[in-house]
C-alpha cells in the first residue's frame, strides 16, 4: 500500500478518536478575554480541533504526494472521497448534537453529499466519470474552516463581534446545495434517461 493511502487510511482512523475525545473527555476551559469580552474554549475542543488539524493536513498532503510521485491508484480514488467526508460530516454531527449548530445545517450537508454520491454511482455505471467541480472544492474548503471557527468558538472574531463562524457555515451549506444542484443539472440526461 502505498502513502497517499496509508494517509488517508490513518484519517479515517482518526475520526473515532476526534468522536470519543469531543463526547467524552473534559479537560476543563480555557478563558481568553479581550476588552470586556471574555471568551470561555473547553480544551477538548482545542485538542479536537488539533485532531482534527492534523486530519484535513493529511487530505492535503495524499492528493500532493499521490499526484507528485504518480500514485494515483484506483483505491485512492475511492477511499480519498470516503475519508473526508467521514471527517467533515462527523464534526458537523458533533457540533450539532451538541447545540453548536442548527441540526438542519448539518442534514442539508449530509443529504447533499449522498444524493451526490448516488448520482455519481449511476454516472459511473453508465460509464461517465465525473471529478469533482469547482464548487465543490470551494464548499469543502467553507466545511473546514467553519469546524475550525466553530472549534474556537468563533475566536478571534467574537472579539469584533463579527459572527465569523455562523457566516462560514451557512456558505458552506449554501455552496453545498449550489454544487449538488450544478452536479444534477450535468448528469440528468443518465439520471431521467430510464424513468
Amino acid at each position: 500500500m502505498n502513502v497517499p493511502n496509508k494517509l488517508s487510511l490513518f484519517r479515517i482512523a482518526l475520526v473515532p478518536v476526534i468522536a470519543v475525545v469531543y463526547l467524552f473527555c473534559d479537560f476543563g476551559n480555557t478563558v481568553w478575554s479581550v476588552s470586556k469580552v471574555s471568551l470561555e474554549v473547553p480544551i477538548k475542543d482545542l485538542v479536537v480541533l488539533a485532531l482534527f488539524a492534523i486530519a484535513s493536513f493529511t487530505d492535503f498532503l495524499d492528493g500532493s504526494i499521490a499526484r507528485k510521485r504518480n500514485l494515483v491508484t484506483s483505491f485512492g480514488k475511492f477511499i480519498d472521497p470516503i475519508a473526508d467526508k467521514l471527517l467533515v460530516n462527523t464534526m458537523f454531527v458533533l457540533l450539532a448534537v451538541d447545540g453548536t449548530i442548527p441540526v438542519i445545517a448539518t442534514l442539508l450537508m449530509i443529504w447533499r453529499d449522498t444524493m451526490v454520491d448516488g448520482m455519481r454511482m449511476n454516472a459511473s455505471a453508465a460509464g461517465k466519470v465525473v471529478a469533482a467541480g469547482l464548487l465543490g472544492k470551494l464548499k469543502t474548503v467553507l466545511q473546514m474552516f467553519a469546524i475550525i471557527f466553530l472549534l474556537l468558538h468563533n475566536a478571534p472574531f467574537v472579539f469584533l463581534s463579527i459572527p465569523i463562524d455562523e457566516i462560514l457555515l451557512w456558505a458552506a451549506v449554501a455552496v453545498s446545495l449550489i454544487s449538488g444542484v450544478q452536479y444534477f443539472m450535468k448528469l440528468k440526461d443518465i439520471l431521467l434517461e430510464s424513468m
